[in-house]
C-alpha cells in the first residue's frame, strides 16, 4: 500500500502542508515498512491547474490514500476518479500523521473541503512578482559589482 502526504519538506519529520495542489513536496510511504520517497511537486507554483496536475502525478505513482490538510474540487475529482481515498484535515508531523492513519484515527473524506483555487491565496501572484523582481535586482547588483571590481 502507498500513502501520499502533502508536506512542507522532504522528510518524515516535516510538517503536513495544508494545501494539496500547491504543496512543495509529497512523502509517498508504505505504512507497513515506513520506506518512503520524497517527491517534489512540480505544480506547486503553476499559474493554474495545480490541483488537477498534482492529482494526476499522485495517481500515476500508484497511491491508494492521500493525507492532506485541504483538497479542492478539481484535485478531489481527479483523485476520486483514480480510486484514491482522500483524508482531509490532517496536520502535524508526517510521521505522526502516518501513525494516526495506521491506528484508524482518520475518516475518508466524501467531498472537497475547500473551494477551487483555495491554495493560491489572495496575494500569491504579487508574491511571485516581487520574488522575481528581487532576483533580477540581486543579479543586476552582482553584475555591477563584478564590473566595478574589474575597472
Amino acid at each position: 500500500m502507498k500513502i501520499a502526504i502533502s508536506a512542507v519538506g522532504p522528510s518524515l519529520d516535516a510538517e503536513v502542508e495544508p494545501r494539496f495542489g500547491r504543496c512543495p513536496y509529497f512523502i509517498i510511504v508504505d505504512p507497513d515498512t515506513m520506506q518512503f520517497e520524497a517527491l517534489e511537486n512540480s505544480s506547486a507554483m503553476a499559474a493554474g491547474g495545480a490541483g488537477i496536475s498534482t492529482g494526476q502525478m499522485i495517481a500515476a505513482k500508484g497511491v491508494q490514500v492521500v493525507l492532506t490538510g485541504n483538497c479542492g474540487p478539481n484535485a478531489y475529482q481527479v483523485l476520486s476518479a483514480a480510486g484514491i481515498q482522500i483524508i482531509n484535515g490532517v496536520s502535524g508531523k508526517i510521521g505522526d500523521a502516518i501513525q494516526a492513519y495506521k491506528s484508524g484515527q482518520f475518516q475518508v473524506t466524501s467531498q472537497p473541503n475547500v473551494a477551487a483555487h483555495f491554495g493560491m491565496g489572495s496575494g500569491m501572484a504579487w508574491v511571485v512578482v516581487w520574488v522575481k523582481a528581487w532576483e533580477w535586482v540581486r543579479e543586476w547588483v552582482r553584475e555591477w559589482v563584478r564590473e566595478w571590481e574589474l575597472a
